[in-house]
């Protein structure tokens, strides 16, 4: 989709300033019938989290780093997410729970991210109201894992992420009910929930500003 890293970074920067009035792909939007039916899912209950979206800026092409968490984990276990967690009465903002949450997680350091905007609130069926926020990070990092948090980190191309063609919506029983949720089948992983539409969200930003 990007012909150079620079085109890839404009037109990031770009799709991500301002407001965003497209489709939403969060738990709720997807289902907002079932949400509103459960009492446990009132968005005055939803736990504040934020992520960090790391779009590494190789020079073959920019990639998404993802990490594959822990299968003992209470929430989430053995899925693939973006680096991130809960935020902590300390942290001043979303921003700075998701550099925190990074550097504890994989030991990518703040010098080491350009943090460019965030993408939109995503509320999950988990009970969680996340932030994901966006930044570009130098391919010079490097990795020092939690391994108690996180079993696996990798990299997925933008230009993956960016194909439509990738992004396939399911159903499935959960609780006794029918939920809808995006996945996105990469190589021999499975890109699925929360992750997967904030992926799709980001592809969202960036073509509606794109295509005009």
């Amino acid at each position: 989709m990007f012909d150079s890293l620079l085109e890839a970074r404009a037109r990031i920067i770009e799709g991500l300033q301002g407001s965003f009035s497209g489709q939403g792909a969060s738990d709720y939007d997807l289902n907002p019938e079932v949400w509103l039916d459960d009492r446990d899912l009132r968005e005055e209950d939803l736990k504040p989290a934020a992520v960090l979206v790391p779009l590494v800026e190789r020079p073959s092409g920019m990639t998404v780093l993802l990490t594959k968490r822990t299968d003992h984990l209470y929430d989430h276990a053995g899925q693939i997410s973006f680096p991130g967690g809960r935020v902590e009465p300390h942290d001043e903002n979303a921003v700075a729970t998701a550099l925190r949450e990074t550097e504890e997680e994989i030991g990518v350091g703040r010098e080491y991210i350009e943090v460019i905007g965030e993408i939109g609130p995503y509320r999950t069926g988990t009970g969680f109201h996340i932030t994901p926020v966006v930044g570009f990070v130098s391919p010079e990092y490097t990795l020092q894992i939690d391994e108690f948090e996180v079993a696996e980190v990798f990299e997925v191309p933008l230009d993956f992420v960016m194909n439509p063609d990738n992004h396939e919506r399911r159903s499935a029983v959960f609780r006794g009910t029918e939920r809808q949720f995006y996945v996105l089948p990469f190589e021999n992983r499975y890109i699925w929930g929360a992750t997967a539409g904030m992926l799709v969200a980001l592809h969202a930003r960036i073509t509606a500003t794109t295509s005009t």
